[in-house]
């Protein structure tokens, strides 16, 4: 089933994925046609691979890594240009299931203007131990941060109500973007609806990531740190001033 809809775009954005890309975006066109792409300065075949797709998505390049958050944010903006209301992101590994994407649009009908984010089961086969920590981890500091509770809050399978969002961008440029996005529409009072999906995870000498354990999880552990003084001093007090509004 494809969904023809202006409302809707999914943002893939990629790096060094050049062994799943190819079918990650198949997969994706079999359910939507608006798809944007972005080369995070990818240096394997990524720019010949997207070159068979040019006449079927949005490509936007640059050549050098910026990360993650800040590949979001280009779609994110060009998105907004061409008038998509909310925007779906999902990986380039292959973890994801494209055929999840019509529980996403589901749940945001029933859920207007929310942010619609992945479960995924996270006791399954193959999944690394690394991963379930950092998302312990990373749903603690988010309940501090918000007083709101989520049981996965880094997967990167996630719907943003972009016209709700309005310029709402991540400022940190890196997989710990994705984490300040969840903290800062929560703050400015979007739902979050968490919604189950599939997942994939290939034996660990197959898998492909780019997360750097070390660096990575000290600019988590930063942000996190600044999020904390935040909350205190504008979370969870706009919090308290929306509940008495209303």
């Amino acid at each position: 089933m494809i969904m023809n809809n202006a409302e809707y775009c999914v943002i893939i954005s990629t790096y060094n994925n050049e062994n799943s890309l190819a079918s990650v975006i198949d997969s994706v066109l079999q359910h939507v046609d608006d798809v944007i792409v972005v080369n995070d300065g990818a240096t394997d075949n990524t720019g010949d691979i997207l070159s068979l797709y040019k006449d079927k998505i949005k490509i936007i390049s640059y050549s050098l890594n910026r990360g993650k958050g800040y590949a979001l944010k280009c779609g994110f903006d060009y998105a907004c240009e061409m008038g998509y209301f909310y925007a779906i992101t999902i990986d380039s590994d292959g973890q994801h299931c494209a055929d999840d994407i019509l529980d996403f649009l589901t749940a945001v009908k029933k859920h207007p203007n929310s942010l619609i984010i992945g479960n995924r089961n996270l006791t399954q086969e193959n999944m690394p131990r690394k991963n379930t920590f950092a998302n312990r981890f990373s749903n603690f500091w988010f309940a501090v941060h918000t007083g709101t509770k989520l049981p996965d809050t880094q997967t990167g399978f996630r719907l943003y109500p972009l016209a709700r969002m309005k310029k709402l961008r991540p400022f940190t440029s890196r997989y710990e973007a994705e984490l300040e996005m969840l903290v800062r529409c929560a703050w400015r009072g979007i739902k979050i609806i968490s919604i189950p999906v599939n997942v994939f995870y290939p034996p660990e000498e197959k898998r492909v990531t780019h997360f750097r354990p070390g660096r990575d999880f000290l600019r988590i552990s930063l942000l996190n740190t600044l999020f904390t003084f935040l909350a205190v001093v504008y979370g969870y007090p706009r919090k308290m001033l929306r509940w008495i509004c209303h």
